[in-house]
């Protein structure tokens, strides 16, 4: 039976015997291969009785993961693609879904920002080589600066060691 395949177009031949194909024969899955395969699929969700995350040999009662949001970024309808990333035949997540950010949810505003209003601005000055001006004006959000400038204050920051 011919299998064709969407990106390439190029035509293959299919098989559900042996443990892969060969060089003009795919070897596909039989519902028997998924069902046997589902016994020992990993619960992504759930987690073993130390709070690790499941894997395939893991045993005994399930409980649910924890998690943390560490960002929260919104993204188009079009990330109903993000399965066929998984399983490799879409390489590049870019090309499956667009960001829409928020400013109000950036690092720069929930992170960045109040850990350079809690510093003096001498301090800042001396890390960053950077104008009173331009400081004052930045943590008092009258200005947001320039992308070089994020980068300065955040590696600053870090080389002080308050992120």
């Amino acid at each position: 039976m011919p299998w064709i395949d969407q990106y390439t177009g190029q035509s293959y031949k299919i098989t559900t015997e042996g443990f892969h194909g060969s060089r003009g024969v795919a070897r596909v899955k039989t519902y028997g291969d998924v069902l046997r395969e589902y016994a020992f699929h990993p619960g992504t969700k759930s987690a073993d009785a130390k709070g690790k995350p499941s894997g395939r040999q893991t045993i005994g009662l399930l409980q649910r993961r924890h998690i943390r949001v560490g960002q929260i970024i919104y993204i188009g309808k079009e990330s109903n693609k993000l399965e066929e990333i998984e399983a490799g035949i879409v390489h590049s997540a870019q090309s499956v879904y667009t960001e829409y950010p928020d400013p109000r949810r950036e690092e720069w505003e929930t992170k960045i920002l109040p850990v350079l209003r809690k510093l003096p601005v001498k301090v800042l000055m001396r890390f960053t080589n950077m104008s009173r001006s331009m400081l004052t004006r930045t943590l008092a959000s009258r200005s947001r600066p320039r992308r070089r400038n994020q980068i300065l204050l955040t590696a600053a920051l870090r080389k002080i060691g308050v992120l």
